[in-house]
């Protein structure tokens, strides 16, 4: 039975809590129907093309090896050596990526893998750190790196690669958290000239955590009754600070749209942690 709560405190990061996580990540989302939370027992491919395994670009282990490579990665894990930690986290990456473990959610999994890896080096003592975005835009150099690893041992090109994405996000991480202290300033500010209350500012300081609401929500979250709740989000409308986007009289949300924007991917407008290529497909043969 899948736990309810999976806590890195309690279970090392190893094999078991991979495959926790997995199931956990694929509940209700593309690859549900794909056994989450289990290790693959059929073959599976990188690549599309109407022969199936013959048009692959890159074919994993077979079942058959799968857990002795495993095993190897999960020893990797437990003593990676004298490596600094970003080295192990490139390493442990492309690995996973090799191994290609799962029938669906790999990309997803090794990528939440470097944040788990950060975290319990406490490098990072939250998972600030999003590659996504640096690998959705350099997706074909990306995927370039990890298959020269894979043919011809290019394991330098791969490590210059992925540790330049961590410096480049690590600065954009810095420059958002400087931009998030400034938003929350202004709109304070903004709060306090137009004389709303000091629920008005709890609201506000509760929509840096959750910045899309309805006005349920805030009561919940604000203890208040559903007309209160309602006036304090119509207060922050008023002052440009929400916005409502159902454009209906039912079952309204709003958005706190500054600080949303702040997160949105410049290139093409959307979230920039929402990654998965559309050319690398993973698919089970059937027996």
């Amino acid at each position: 039975m899948r736990p309810s709560r999976i806590k890195m405190e309690t279970l090392p990061l190893s094999l078991r809590l991979l495959r926790e996580i997995h199931a956990v990540l694929l509940d209700g989302v593309r690859g549900s129907q794909k056994s989450p939370g289990e290790f693959r027992s059929t073959q599976n491919w990188i690549g599309v093309g109407p022969r199936g395994l013959r048009d692959a670009t890159f074919i994993p282990p077979p079942p058959g090896e799968l857990m002795t490579c495993l095993g190897d990665f999960e020893g990797f894990l437990y003593k990676p050596g004298p490596l600094h930690p970003l080295m192990v986290c490139a390493l442990a990456h492309a690995q996973f990526e090799t191994i290609h473990p799962f029938l669906d959610g790999n990309g997803r999994m090794g990528r939440l893998l470097i944040t788990l890896l950060l975290c319990r080096e406490r490098i990072l003592l939250r998972p600030l750190l999003y590659l996504s975005h640096y690998l959705k835009v350099h997706r074909s150099e990306y995927y370039d790196r990890l298959m020269a690893v894979r043919v011809v041992g290019d394991w330098e090109g791969w490590l210059r690669f992925f540790l330049t994405g961590v410096l480049q996000v690590a600065i954009e991480s810095e420059r958002t958290a400087r931009r998030i202290v400034e938003l929350r300033e202004e709109t304070r500010r903004q709060v306090h000239e137009a004389g709303l209350s000091a629920r008005s500012l709890a609201l506000l300081d509760h929509l840096f955590e959750q910045p899309v609401v309805n006005v349920a929500a805030v009561q919940a979250q604000l203890q208040v009754s559903y007309v209160s709740a309602n006036s304090l989000v119509t207060g922050l409308c008023e002052i440009g600070l929400m916005d409502e986007i159902t454009g209906g009289r039912r079952n309204r949300m709003f958005r706190f749209t500054s600080y949303v924007d702040l997160f949105a991917d410049p290139g093409t407008g959307s979230d920039a942690l929402a990654v998965e290529s559309n050319t690398e497909r993973e698919a089970a043969s059937h027996p």
